[in-house]
């Protein structure tokens, strides 16, 4: 999927607070709600959203991260753009925060396991904190 950008952040303080709301949402089917966000770097947003589907009570804690692009001097007038994923696709981004990691539920999913373990790398101090050389860690990847 691509990016959506938009010309306001429709009353919102800022991306975060757009995107709390935005993932924030009840519906006939089930409720999503984000527990904990931060936007690291101005540029990736990265939440724990709880996620519950009222038919099976099925209830899960996972991860959301978002690209994101925020310029309120845009030429053009999209000040904003986001584009959202879940740590099940493998996202590249890798330094969601600690605090966020702690409030996922249990998974089996791979490439949410491995984002995760990298993210606790990264969170650690990177390759250095693993033990390993950042060369030997790149090959390994």
């Amino acid at each position: 999927m691509g990016w959506l950008y938009m010309k306001s952040l429709h009353g919102h303080a800022g991306p975060r607070e757009y995107l709390d709301a935005q993932f924030t949402f009840e519906r006939s089917d089930g409720v999503s709600k984000v527990l904990r966000s931060e936007l690291v770097g101005h540029s990736v947003y990265y939440a724990a959203v709880e996620q519950t589907i009222f038919e099976t009570g099925a209830h899960e804690v996972f991860a959301l991260i978002c690209l994101v692009a925020y310029d309120p001097r845009d030429r053009e007038g999209y000040i904003f753009g986001y584009k959202d994923m879940t740590e099940r696709m493998g996202p590249y981004e890798s330094n969601c925060p600690v605090d966020i990691l702690d409030l996922l539920t249990p998974t089996d999913r791979p490439y949410a396991l491995q984002w995760r373990a990298r993210c606790r790398v990264n969170a650690a101090g990177g390759a250095k904190a693993a033990g390993t050389s950042p060369r030997a860690a790149a090959s390994s990847a």
